[in-house]
């Protein structure tokens, strides 16, 4: 069984990432917001900007050739 420090370090490892995360979510937010115009487009635009890192991966590697 792992030692007391390991989980804390590890754990304090992983809140770097969500905060990198919830600054791309509400960048990604006000993004897609600011194009919307119809109140069902706000809607979407919440929607997108929780799922941000899919599209910003299926950019990056349709770009990439093979």
């Amino acid at each position: 069984m792992p030692s007391n420090s390991s989980r804390a370090s590890s754990t304090a490892a992983a809140g770097g990432g969500n905060a990198v995360y919830g600054l791309g979510w509400i960048g990604a937010l006000v993004f897609y917001l600011q194009q919307a115009d119809a109140w069902w487009e706000y809607l979407l635009a919440f929607l997108k900007s929780i799922v941000w890192p899919a599209f910003l991966v299926f950019d990056v590697l349709s770009k990439v050739s093979v």
